[in-house]
């Protein structure tokens, strides 16, 4: 089965121009099952490999999306992601990305919010390495900014001067599911920190949507 339509995106309304900072790993994140529109949880075989679709989650507020990539190589076999050290050119900074998890070790997630000026799905989308333009990058078409999920969701080009947070994911092997975990990284675009400005997601898990591009 293949993740469902869902929500479709639009541009944020309030506009932020502070940098963000590098947040440190906090402690009160809490871990959401990933979980289909049915209420089923999500398995690896859900997930389309390089999907060109826009899939995502709201974590750990609502209304904040983040991707769900399952990523491969430009013939869509799954690609093994390595944990990376980040660079953030806003302040010189650096942080180690978290791994890719589940059985191939080629699953990933960010923030899917754009650290230049806030702009979400379907401007901010993944774009699969068999592409034609932006090949295996995350571009912005607001104003083309792009991040490279193979590296940690790190800066390729600006405007952006950071990449985009990453988020920890837990696999389970013994039911094949997905958890979300926490954020490390640069904080989500507008926020002082991670965990305020909204309202908590669902403490029973967290739906996964599709938009189609």
């Amino acid at each position: 089965m293949i993740v469902g339509a869902g929500l479709v995106g639009t541009l944020r309304s309030v506009v932020q121009y502070a940098i963000p900072p590098v947040s440190n790993a906090e402690s009160s994140f809490p871990t959401l099952l990933l979980l289909l529109p049915n209420g089923n949880p999500v398995h690896t075989s859900d997930l389309v490999v390089n999907n060109p679709s826009v899939v995502t989650f709201d974590y750990p507020l609502q209304n904040e999306p983040n991707f769900l990539l399952r990523l491969g190589d430009a013939a869509n076999n799954d690609v093994k992601i390595e944990s990376t050290t980040v660079d953030v050119p806003a302040t010189g900074g650096k942080y180690h990305s978290p791994a890719g998890v589940g059985p191939y070790g080629s699953v990933v997630s960010s923030s899917a919010i754009c650290q230049h000026l806030g702009c979400i799905p379907p401007e901010l989308r993944f774009h699969p390495p068999s592409s034609t333009n932006f090949p295996g990058q995350i571009h912005c078409d607001c104003h083309g900014s792009t991040y490279d999920p193979y590296k940690g969701f790190s800066v390729v080009t600006g405007p952006t001067k950071s990449p985009l947070p990453g988020l920890v994911l837990s696999y389970s092997s013994k039911d094949d599911t997905y958890s979300a975990t926490m954020l490390v990284g640069s904080t989500i675009y507008g926020h002082t920190t991670d965990l305020s400005g909204g309202n908590p997601v669902s403490s029973s898990g967290t739906t996964v949507t599709t938009l189609g591009v």
